[in-house]
């Protein structure tokens, strides 16, 4: 049996495991065999630049925090080497990222697992919504859509415009070339 103090040190990571998951929109689980510590390294500057915490975390620990927000489903991917992404902000962020680099990195760099609000998603929908553009790139599709009729509409204006604007300046000029002789 472990003594007072290293248990009490395992409560206190498993209690901000579990502090971390409620606060956290959506999350993946990964096997990270084999990587590089400068793949380690690129992996996580770009985790940190779009809002990601990325951990790496004893099994057992992340198996008792999962148990006490409800994703105990997930018990059965805890094996081997495990790293968790999570999100606040942006719930395909992790997703995304993660999954850029398990392409890059073949198989020694594989999503295990993914939740998202408080449910489990299966390996296929995790990869799915990895495909999809980030927020910000679907936040500037839907504005476009909606600035795509405007725009039209503004262009087809200042066609009528120009079209009706450049007779009058025509005529103006030679009116006023005589008078100024």
């Amino acid at each position: 049996m472990p003594n007072a103090k290293v248990l009490s040190e395992k409560q206190a990571i498993v209690a901000s495991l579990v502090e971390d998951l409620k606060a956290a929109n959506s999350g993946v689980l990964v096997d990270y065999k084999g990587i590089t510590v400068a793949e380690d390294t690129a992996l996580r500057h770009e985790l940190r630049e779009n809002g990601v915490e990325y951990a790496v975390v004893k099994n057992t620990l992340l198996r008792r925090a999962l148990d006490d927000v409800e994703l105990g489903e997930l018990d059965g991917v805890l094996n081997g080497t495990t790293s968790m992404a999570i999100s606040k902000d942006d719930p395909i962020a992790p997703m995304r990222i993660v999954n850029k680099y398990a392409k890059q990195m073949g198989d020694r760099f594989n999503i295990k697992a993914g939740f998202m609000d408080g449910k489990v998603l299966p390996l296929d929908d995790v990869i799915a919504m990895a495909e999809l553009p980030s927020k910000d790139a679907l936040l500037g599709q839907v504005l476009g859509m909606m600035l795509a009729p405007i725009t039209s509409l503004a262009i087809v204006i200042k066609a009528i415009a120009e079209k009706d604007g450049e007779a009058a300046p025509a005529e103006a000029p030679a009116e006023e070339a005589p008078a100024a002789e």
